[in-house]
C-alpha cells in the first residue's frame, strides 16, 4: 500500500496553517477541476488526489493521525502494526469501508485509514467550501469570508431624487445549501457496513445552477441621486460566516421606476407635456407634473409640438463624479375635438381672417410651392 505525501500533493510544508492548506487546495482545485478540463484523465486524477489530501489535512483529527502515521512509516514500522495502532486510536480500520465508484476514486491508503468521507462531500466541488469565481453569477468565497450575494430592488423616482430610508423586499441570489454551490449532488447508498458513492447528479433543489433565489426584507438608506442600474453595497449582509466579521456583503442593483408620467435618460428626467393649441399659440402658465409633486410652467406664445423646455439641475442630483441631470418637458400641441357650435364658429372666423391676411400654407414647402 503506497504512502501518499498529502503535504507534497498540495505543495505546502508540514507546518502549514489551516488557512494555507485551504488556499493551496482552492488554487489547485480550480486548476484541475473537471469542468475546466473536460475529458482530461490526468486532470481528473490530480483533482481526486487533491481532494483526498484536503479531506485529511483540513480535518484536525485526521491530520494528527496522518502526521503520526507518516513518522511511523518513515521509521519502517510494519504495516500490520500501524493498522492495529490506528484501530486502537479510533481510526476506521475496523469500521465501514468506502467504495469510490465513478464519483470518488480515493486511494486504498485513504480508505484503509480514514474509512470514507461522511455525508457532506461533493465529488465535483471538493466539499461545501469550494466554489468557482467567475462571471457565471455564482457566489464566490475569499479569504475565509462567506459568499457575497447579489440582489435587485426597484425604487420610485422620488426616492432616487431625494434619497431616504425604505423598507424593501429583495431577491437575493444565494448559494444552494443542498449542494454547497456546486450544482451537483453525490448519492450515497448503504449496504450493511459499506457506504457506496454513486455518480454525481444535478442538484434537485437548484437544478444544477448552484444558486437559488431567496427573498429578504431589509430597511436600507437610499442615497440621493441613485441612478437606474446603480449598485449599493451593504457590508455584512451577504452570506453568513462563522463570525460576524466573516459575513459576506450584499450588492444591490437598483432599478428606478419613473412612473407613468416620466422617462429616464441617464440622469435627465423627461416628460411629454400636452398643451392645447390656443395655449401654445397665445402662451400660458400651466400646472405640470414634477417627480416630487407639481410645478407651474410658463409656455411661451407660439410654441410648437416638439419644443423642449429645460429646467437645469432639476433631474437626478449630482452623485460622485456625475453632475446633476435636468428636468425636460417636451410639448405636444393638441387640437380640441369636442367643439361646441359657438367654438366652431370662432375657429372658422380665425381661419378666414388668416387667409385674408395672406398667411402662407404650412404645406407649401412640401408641395414645392
Amino acid at each position: 500500500m503506497e504512502f501518499r505525501d498529502y503535504y507534497k500533493t498540495l505543495g505546502v510544508e508540514r507546518s502549514a496553517t489551516a488557512a494555507q492548506i485551504k488556499g493551496a487546495f482552492r488554487k489547485l482545485a480550480r486548476k484541475h477541476h473537471p469542468d475546466v478540463n473536460p475529458n482530461n484523465k490526468e486532470a481528473e486524477r490530480r483533482f481526486k488526489e487533491i481532494n483526498e489530501a484536503y479531506q485529511v489535512l483540513s480535518d484536525p483529527d485526521k491530520r494528527k493521525k496522518y502526521d503520526e502515521l507518516g513518522a511511523d512509516w518513515e521509521r519502517g514500522a510494519p504495516q500490520d502494526e500501524v493498522f492495529r495502532r490506528y484501530a486502537r486510536a479510533g481510526g476506521s480500520g475496523g469500521g465501514p469501508t468506502f467504495q469510490a465508484g465513478e464519483a470518488g476514486g480515493f486511494s486504498d491508503f485513504f480508505e484503509r485509514f480514514f474509512g470514507g468521507l461522511g455525508g457532506n462531500f461533493d465529488a465535483r466541488g471538493g466539499g461545501q467550501e469550494f466554489t468557482f469565481e467567475g462571471a457565471d453569477g455564482r457566489p464566490a468565497r475569499r479569504s475565509g469570508k462567506a459568499a457575497d450575494l447579489a440582489a435587485e430592488a426597484t425604487i420610485p423616482l422620488r426616492d432616487a431624487l431625494e434619497g431616504g430610508k425604505r423598507r424593501l423586499e429583495i431577491a437575493a441570489t444565494v448559494e444552494c445549501d443542498a449542494c454547497g454551490g456546486t450544482g451537483m449532488r453525490v448519492r450515497q447508498e448503504r449496504r450493511g457496513n459499506t457506504r457506496i458513492m454513486r455518480p454525481a447528479e444535478p442538484c434537485e433543489k437548484c437544478g444544477g445552477a448552484g444558486v437559488i433565489q431567496e427573498r429578504r426584507t431589509l430597511e436600507i438608506t437610499i442615497p440621493a441621486g441613485m441612478a437606474d442600474g446603480g449598485r449599493m453595497r451593504l457590508k455584512g449582509q451577504g452570506g453568513k460566516g462563522a463570525r460576524a466579521e466573516l459575513n459576506g456583503d450584499l450588492f444591490i442593483t437598483i432599478h428606478v421606476d419613473p412612473g407613468p408620467s416620466f422617462t429616464l435618460h441617464g440622469r435627465d428626467v423627461r416628460c411629454l407635456l400636452p398643451v392645447w393649441d390656443y395655449e401654445a399659440a397665445l402662451g400660458a402658465e400651466v400646472t405640470a407634473p414634477a417627480p416630487t409633486g407639481r410645478i407651474s410652467l410658463k409656455i411661451p406664445a407660439g410654441s410648437q409640438s416638439g419644443r423642449v423646455m429645460r429646467l437645469r439641475g432639476k433631474g437626478l442630483p449630482a452623485r460622485a463624479k456625475d453632475p446633476a441631470g435636468d428636468l425636460l418637458y417636451e410639448l405636444r400641441v393638441l387640437a380640441p375635438t369636442d367643439l361646441t357650435d359657438g367654438e366652431r364658429d370662432l375657429m372658422r372666423q380665425l381661419a378666414e381672417q388668416r387667409r385674408a391676411r395672406g398667411v402662407p400654407d404650412p404645406r407649401s414647402e412640401l408641395l414645392g410651392g
